[in-house]
């Protein structure tokens, strides 16, 4: 029997889980936050130290945490950038997140290389603010001179597992973290280093990108390091999806991500065609807005919070009375409509009642999601199962519209550190290959996530009755904005 530990390096936190390598049965955990000033007026800072990230994994490894394992794998926040000049120091601060600096710099390289269609045939995806392209173009553009000096590119994950292994010359990522730069293909399986120096004003140096089962390298003490990943590779590993899967996350915006067994190469950008963590595909589609939707509604209607309006949407039923709420409040990427704004129609005497408006605000909120959805299963990706992800999901509005609205199996898992344990199964792999009883085509089976399995049941019709009502809707406000 072996030991494994996953870390998971979050925007906010690390969280490390040692576990069992047969089994995937957690053994201990740790926890410490991120020692990262917030920015003036709150939020989230657009740069950090990655000396933070390292702080960080040393507090929560503490206390003979790692003791007898064997292996580590790295899950980290995605889309930051790491700059290093030529002696592998760090040029400045690394760029993290949803970067709002550089949404001028995402259009400006549309612009460059010819339009969303030439990026999508390219690598798969069209620039977005957070992504590592657009922000090498922001930094070439606003810092010249750290721009010049830069001469090593690499991700957060990247970066700690160079850091653990003690800055080796060879520098590795994985196919996942590589696929969300804007600047490898999951399609060819190969960078395209003149679109960096389209963003960045010259070549820099990239991390070898290594195969799913792969050691990044081994310690002096002979602990095993595996490729690491991003953090949504790692989380979908960690719950076990696979082929005939989807995952449909409820944060403030909303995706659907499915497991596919080949790249699809989107013309029009809709789709982000990204790998994930065992050799097969993610393509990602995004909404701009899920439960932000929902808080704007109970703000709207002087509600404390999510579980009152949920308590609220229950004594309506589904269909609202026929009211629809087109819940795209901040523009909206799918349908690709940027300067639109919310609509909500069905008003009548009988619908114009708080319960049938909080109702309408799920019910919107996840018709658009299945709009998401139906642009990969117009692509051939086939959706069996679907994991519900966020806070949000806990909730009973969303648990009793989901499986209906969808069409499919709905399974909501308990909470868990599924990115930590995602990275603790790869190590399991990698650990396994070199030493000859695994496959590196096949992963350890682990048991999956514990969770809450909804069907559609008798609903079926009446959810897709209501999902026609808001398709009916959108094609009479938007005629010919959405096609899957």
């Amino acid at each position: 029997m072996g030991i494994v530990a996953g870390l998971d390096s979050s925007p906010d936190f690390t969280r490390i889980v040692v576990c069992d390598a047969d089994t995937g049965a957690v053994l201990r955990q740790g926890y410490a936050p991120h020692p990262v000033e917030s920015p003036e007026g709150g939020g989230r800072p657009a740069d950090v130290d990655p000396q933070a990230w390292l702080l960080s994994l040393g507090e929560a490894a503490g206390g003979g945490l790692l003791e007898g394992v064997q292996a580590i794998g790295v899950s980290a926040q995605q889309n930051a950038v790491v700059p290093l000049d030529a002696q592998g120091n760090t040029v400045r601060p690394a760029m993290v997140g949803g970067d709002k600096r550089t949404q001028v710099a995402a259009a400006d390289l549309v612009d460059a290389l010819g339009g969303r269609e030439a990026w999508a045939q390219a690598v798969g995806c069209v620039p977005q603010a957070a992504q590592p392209v657009t922000k090498l173009r922001w930094l070439a553009r606003t810092e010249p001179d750290s721009a010049l000096r830069t001469a090593v590119l690499m991700q957060a994950h990247d970066w700690l597992v160079w850091q653990l292994l003690g800055r080796p010359v060879r520098r590795t990522t994985d196919r996942g973290g590589a696929s969300g730069t804007g600047y490898w293909s999951a399609a060819t399986g190969a960078y395209r280093p003149d679109l960096v120096e389209l963003a960045l004003g010259h070549q820099a140096v990239l991390p070898e990108v290594v195969g799913p089962a792969d050691a990044a390298g081994t310690t002096p003490e002979g602990l095993l390091i595996s490729a690491g990943t991003g953090e949504t590779m790692a989380a979908a590993f960690g719950l076990g999806v696979g082929l005939g899967d989807a995952v449909v996350s409820l944060g403030a915006s909303g995706s659907v991500m499915a497991v596919h067994s080949e790249p699809l190469l989107d013309q029009s950008g809709t789709i982000t065609a990204l790998a994930d963590a065992t050799g097969l595909h993610l393509p990602v589609v995004t909404t701009l807005n899920a439960v932000r939707a929902l808080r704007g509604t109970a703000e709207l209607l002087g509600l404390p919070d999510l579980e009152s309006l949920s308590d609220l949407a229950m004594k309506s039923t589904p269909g609202a009375h026929g009211l629809v709420l087109l819940p795209y409040l901040e523009g909206e990427r799918t349908p690709n409509l940027p300067h639109t704004a919310g609509t909500l129609a069905g008003l009548r005497r009988e619908s114009m009642k708080p319960e049938h408006l909080a109702r309408a605000a799920f019910e919107g909120m996840l018709c658009g999601l299945a709009d998401a959805l139906d642009v990969l299963r117009g692509r051939g990706v086939e959706v069996r199962r679907i994991f519900l992800l966020g806070p949000a999901a806990e909730l009973p509005a969303v648990q009793a519209a989901a499986p209906s609205l969808f069409g499919t199996q709905v399974v909501v898992p308990q909470p868990a550190d599924y990115a930590a344990i995602g990275a603790a199964r790869q190590a399991a792999w990698a650990l396994g290959v070199s030493r000859g009883t695994l496959d590196p085509r096949t992963p350890p089976a682990w048991q999956g996530a514990v969770a809450q399995v909804l069907e559609p049941g008798e609903e079926l019709a009446v959810g897709q009755a209501v999902r026609q009502q808001f398709v009916s809707v959108r094609e009479q406000t938007h005629p010919g904005a959405f096609r899957p």
